[in-house]
């Protein structure tokens, strides 16, 4: 991703009050294409079965990733079966400073924007600096 991809008014982030403005990708399946226009943030290409979960998004959610918990919002969420036949529930995540990620569903905790840890993971994420101040 280059700069020249994000809305220069917000540099494609979001913070605890304005997440809703972020579009979610809904109702199909992503393709390379849709993820090069950036309309989604992922596309699988070698799973089988592959659909939309029917969930509203965006959502925030709190992301347990290897190096603790990241503040997240969910745009886009599709369950794909596995090599085994397993079903994956995957998610497209936006970070607040913008970037894209890709979360497992069971690698995540569905939140509401009220969520104390959620608003301030969110925070510090933005501002290091303000973490815990109120």
């Amino acid at each position: 991703m280059n700069e020249n991809d994000f809305d220069p008014e917000d540099g494609g982030g979001f913070d605890a009050d304005d997440w809703t403005r972020l579009k979610p990708f809904v109702g199909a399946v992503a393709t390379l294409d849709d993820v090069q226009a950036r309309r989604a943030v992922f596309a699988l290409g070698d799973s089988d079965d592959p659909r939309p979960i029917p969930m509203d998004l965006p959502q925030p959610v709190i992301w347990w990733e290897d190096d603790g918990e990241l503040a997240a919002v969910a745009v886009q969420a599709e369950t794909h079966l596995n090599a085994e036949g397993e079903e994956m529930e995957i998610l497209g995540l936006i970070l607040p400073d913008g970037e894209g990620a890709v979360a497992l569903m069971e690698d995540v905790d569905l939140v509401d924007d009220t969520d104390p840890t959620w608003r301030d993971l969110v925070t510090r994420a933005i501002d290091p600096s303000a973490a815990d101040d109120d």
